[in-house]
């Protein structure tokens, strides 16, 4: 592969200590960065290098979405304005029961890895059934993705029951060991829908393949009082006595915490995942981000799936986490640009096991990039380029990105995906559900 050279009007690290820089170039060598420096210098000292003008454009890790069921695209508006227990148990697991497949997840894995590349997401950390599915969906559209081995105890389409879950889970992870895009998650649903012995199993799982965990936590206030009417006490008493709280969980949603949970959180290393807009649209809450930022847990953001946001918006979810702390708290402090950003980028590269590798554009790490245009009417003038990138710009003003140093999206087109193709393909199967609705 050769080299190439970035050329952008502004340049955000979000390495420690740093600012946005402007007039700097970065240099791709490979699936890796292999400098970051002023342009002039850049353009002297390699002269042979393709060269990618960016004007009025700024160069931006890669976008970790936290939290996703990817292959619900097909999902998307299909049950609207309810609650999340009646929308999982009246609408969306009737029709994953009827619907899911191999080839179904597949395609709506892939559906999900176009929308998030023309979001800027080149990483997404995803929970669903038929795991081979989202990765070959990962791998054909040349995207990173945490696949999920996940487990509930009660039968579906998929497997018939925990321990089929598993196994089914070991070997796709067995079957994909080794592809460079690929990361694995153990992950157990939620308190609600596995066991203690369950979550045993997950937890060893987990410690042996040494990969992190993934999974719902209180993310309802009706979930936490069914939790202490089943068990005695709350899910996060439940689960930290079967030794589930350690840096390799990433607990998502939780929403409903007290005082004593948030600092257990904070000892234990365990990663949030903030989803705001999911929360918001399901009356399901809002995560006490001061309280956690304030205790030093690592909090990241993620989307949650479609059938439930209904955006694939890293963008809108990071818009949306500022705002939110801000407002609930009257506190316009919280939650910077800067902080919401990290959140999307180099926290959510830690909580993935990830921190080495990623989450920040430095020499030695795999070279995803995104380039976010604001030469348009919308996002200017520019006084402050990384506070437009969170107050003003969206996922519409994606233009580039790069992933391993493979452009995967130029001049907001998908270079790995026939789209038209795609969105035939997801229309025909849209109408078939339709039809026998």
């Amino acid at each position: 592969m050769p080299q190439t050279l970035l050329l952008p009007r502004w340049l955000l690290a979000m390495k420690a200590g740093e600012e946005t820089l402007e007039n700097h170039a970065l240099l791709i060598d490979g699936e890796r960065i292999a400098a970051v420096g002023p342009r002039e210098a850049l353009l002297a000292q390699y002269p042979q290098a393709t060269r990618v003008e960016l004007p009025e454009q700024i160069l931006i890790p890669g976008l970790i979405n936290g939290h996703a069921h990817s292959a619900m695209t097909l999902l998307r508006g299909v049950a609207d304005d309810v609650p999340l227990m009646d929308w999982l148990q009246n609408h969306i697991w009737p029709l994953e029961k009827k619907w899911v497949s191999e080839e179904w997840t597949y395609l709506g894995s892939k559906l999900a890895a176009a929308e998030g590349l023309r979001s800027g997401t080149t990483y997404i950390n995803d929970m669903y059934f038929f795991p081979t599915a989202m990765a070959r969906a990962a791998v054909d559209s040349g995207v990173r993705a945490a696949v999920s081995m996940n487990v509930i105890d009660f039968p579906t389409g998929y497997a018939s029951g925990p321990d089929d879950y598993i196994a089914k889970g070991i070997a796709a992870y067995e079957q994909y060991k080794g592809e460079k895009l690929l990361d694995w998650t153990s992950a157990p649903h939620a308190p609600y829908t596995v066991s203690d012995e369950t979550f045993i199993k997950l937890r060893d799982l987990a410690e042996k393949l040494d990969i992190q965990m993934h999974c719902h936590i209180h993310e309802t206030a009706g979930e936490v009082e069914d939790g202490i009417k089943a068990h005695g006490v709350r899910p996060i008493a439940r689960l930290d006595k079967l030794g589930l709280f350690s840096g390799r969980m990433i607990a998502v949603h939780m929403v409903h915490l007290d005082e004593a949970e948030i600092e257990l959180m904070a000892r234990k290393g365990v990663h949030l995942v903030h989803n705001p807009n999911s929360n918001l649209k399901l009356a399901s809450g809002v995560m006490p981000l001061k309280a956690l930022e304030t205790a030093g847990v690592n909090t990241i953001l993620g989307t949650d799936g479609a059938a439930s946001n209904n955006r694939l918006d890293m963008f809108g979810e990071i818009r949306s986490a500022a705002l939110l702390a801000k407002g609930i708290t009257g506190d316009p402090t919280v939650a910077t640009a800067r902080t919401a950003l990290e959140m999307a980028t180099i926290r959510a590269a830690k909580a993935m096991g990830r921190g080495d590798d990623l989450g920040s554009l430095e020499v030695g790490k795999l070279a995803d990039v995104v380039a976010v245009s604001l030469d348009s009417l919308e996002c200017q003038p520019v006084y402050n380029a990384a506070a437009q990138l969170v107050y003003v710009a969206g996922r519409e003003q994606v233009s580039n990105v790069w992933v391993g140093g493979r452009q995967v999206l130029r001049d907001r087109q998908p270079t790995t995906i026939d789209v038209p193709a795609l969105l035939a393909e997801v229309r025909d199967v849209v109408g078939r559900m339709q039809a026998t609705a």
